[in-house]
This record gives C-alpha cells, structure tokens and sequence, in this order.
C-alpha cells in the first residue's frame, strides 16, 4: 500500500507538474450520516490489520512530503476532494482528481478532469464532462440522480428496482433530476429511500479542508520517513529525487 501509493503520487508529479497535491483519507472506524441513512451502506468491506496499519501510516508520509490532505470523522475521502475541487474552481484554477471511484465523476468539468486508472493497465484516462455523457448519458452533475436510481453494488446502494443504467439515465434526462423526477409522481412507494439514496452519493464540498497553497514535494524528508519504515528500494527511488 505505501510503495504503490508513493509510486502513484510520483508518477502523477512528474507527468502533470501540479502547483500542489491535496490528499484525501477515510476514516474508516467512524461511521458517516451515510451509514445512518443506510445501514447497509458499504457493508461487507473487509480491511486486514496489515492494510489498515499501512492506512494509518500514510498521513505522515503525506506531511513529510509537505503536502496538505484531509481526514475527520463523518465525512469520507470522495468529500475532501469535492472541497477542494470546489476551492480550485472558485479561484478559477484547474484540478485533475485521481481516483479510481466513478463516484467523482459528478466533479467533472471544464475546470477539472478525473484521472481514473484503467482496470488491468497502467495508463489513466482522463474523464471529462463528454466521457461522462458518453459513459452514463448524464451530465456530471446529475451522476448522483443516476446512482440513486440505478444503484451502486460497491456502495450497497440499491436504487430503483428494475431500473437499470438505460432507464436512470432516461429518467434522469426527461425530469433534469431525481427530485423532479419524484415531485412528478415517480416511485412513490419508495420515494423518502431515494431521496436518501441520492444524499448518500452527493459529495459534499464543504467538508473541512486545509489550505492549497502551492508546494514543492520534499523528497528528502519523505526519503527519511521510509528509511525508518525500512523500504529500502523506495528510499532510493525518493533520494534521486531529492
């Protein structure tokens, strides 16, 4: 976990020369309004010591980098990159969210573009608000209707029963949203669930985040946490960068 994460964060510096790096954690001990909504919701996971511990480590790999990241109880990693894609776009600047969540792909826009990792490659494709048209028939703001409705199995969100990609898009299309959608009479047995559904797939970008300032990667001090941590190989890799 801490090689490949570190592996990934160099490949992203040296290919995209960002004017600095936001990180992202869950906290995976502390449950969310998510999981109140929906008891189900992300059931199943299951994360072994050594992964969880190597979890716990990453923040101070991150800090030694003297880059900025976010993590606090009740909000989830997808919430602190809405934030701060949300704080780029206010001062007019550009972000690439690398991710491998399609639930990001509602951030999509001119402003900014979703590097998501090809399953079984190491290339990233870059999702835009065209790639997500062509992918769900929606526009990027409106793939939290198309998951509330088509469900997300990852997530353990349901959705609609019988509703399939097809018809979330369709639905989503001829109404504008979910909302609109319900307000006109849809699904009115299961109403109040999808109303739920659709708060559960909604970033929320006012999840509490540091400061953006630009920042330069400190490769040494990085070198000297996971020399400590005994990766060797890493360690040098960080050197020749240093």
């Amino acid at each position: 976990m801490i090689v490949g994460f570190t592996n990934m964060l160099i490949r992203a510096l040296e290919a995209e020369n960002p004017r600095t790096v936001f990180v992202a954690f869950d906290t995976i001990s502390e449950p969310t309004y998510r999981h109140e909504l929906l008891l189900e919701y992300q059931s199943g996971r299951d994360f072994p010591d050594d992964l969880t511990s190597q979890l716990d480590r990453l923040p101070d790999l991150v800090e030694a980098f003297g880059l900025p990241w976010g993590k606090a109880p009740g909000y989830e990693a997808d919430d602190f990159l809405a934030a701060a894609v949300a704080f780029e776009e206010k001062r007019k600047g550009s972000t690439l969210v690398l991710t491998n969540d399609r639930d990001l792909f509602q951030l999509a826009s001119a402003r900014t573009t979703i590097l998501h990792p090809k399953r079984g490659v190491s290339e990233l494709e870059r999702v835009g608000p065209a790639e997500v048209r062509e992918r769900y028939g929606v526009e990027p703001e409106q793939v939290p209707d198309f998951i509330a409705l088509r469900g997300d199995p990852s997530d353990r969100i349901p959705g609609a029963p019988g509703v399939g990609p097809g018809r979330a898009a369709a639905i989503v299309k001829k109404h504008g949203s979910l909302g609109a959608a319900l307000d006109a009479g849809g699904f009115p047995d299961i109403a109040d669930r999808l109303r739920g559904y659709l708060r559960i797939a909604t970033l929320q970008p006012d999840a509490p985040i540091p400061d953006l300032p630009d920042a330069e990667p400190r490769w040494a001090s990085a070198a000297e946490l996971t020399e400590r941590w005994g990766l060797n190989a890493l360690t040098k890799r960080l050197r020749e960068r240093a």
